[in-house]
């Protein structure tokens, strides 16, 4: 699969942005393995001026709201960060058929690396006003309940609804309104 054609132009802006593992594999099934992405956003928000306005994290895929001075480079670290320690607790966990996967998925020419964890690419729309934020942190609320996993957002443990609900998340977000 190519590289997206959705960029960052406007790094310090907010924006909506999606990663997919590779093949759309269940990885994100237990706490251990979504407990590398929120500590991943805890380090880049203390140390990199990441402000995470809203996030979703589902079996394989995630959609988050953010901005930093960099996010081009917020985006690259986080990604680069969090595939090498899934892989590692994938290695630990001998969980063979998605290590099987990923490595079918890796490109050829990528020598870098044994596995391919992320979709290349990250889906990156610029959040320009209000109202397209809203948008999108409704839609980042409500994935989990399109999908049938839970009645009402907050209900999902891997979301920031529960900060916008006035409840105590996961990790702290930058709040929008």
């Amino acid at each position: 699969m190519g590289r997206s054609r959705y960029v960052i132009l406007e790094p310090d802006k907010p924006h909506f942005l999606t990663f997919t593992v590779v093949e759309w594999l269940p990885v994100f099934t237990r706490p251990d393995a979504v407990q590398i992405l929120l500590d991943s956003w805890r380090h880049q928000r203390a140390h990199d001026g990441l402000r995470l306005y809203g996030y979703v994290i589902l079996e394989n895929h995630l959609h988050f709201v953010a901005q930093a001075p960099r996010l081009d480079k917020c985006v690259s670290s986080f990604k680069s960060f969090t595939a090498a320690r899934l892989i590692e607790l994938l290695e630990a966990r001998k969980a063979e058929r998605l290590l099987s996967r990923m490595l079918f998925a890796k490109c050829a020419y990528k020598r870098d690396r044994e596995y391919q964890f992320w979709q290349e690419g990250s889906h990156a729309e610029m959040v320009f006003s209000e109202a397209v934020m809203r948008e999108k942190l409704e839609y980042i609320h409500q994935n989990p309940v399109k999908r049938g996993y839970v009645d009402v957002p907050e209900h999902w443990r891997y979301s920031s609804a529960r900060d916008y609900a006035g409840q105590t998340g996961l990790m702290e977000v930058d709040s929008w309104y």
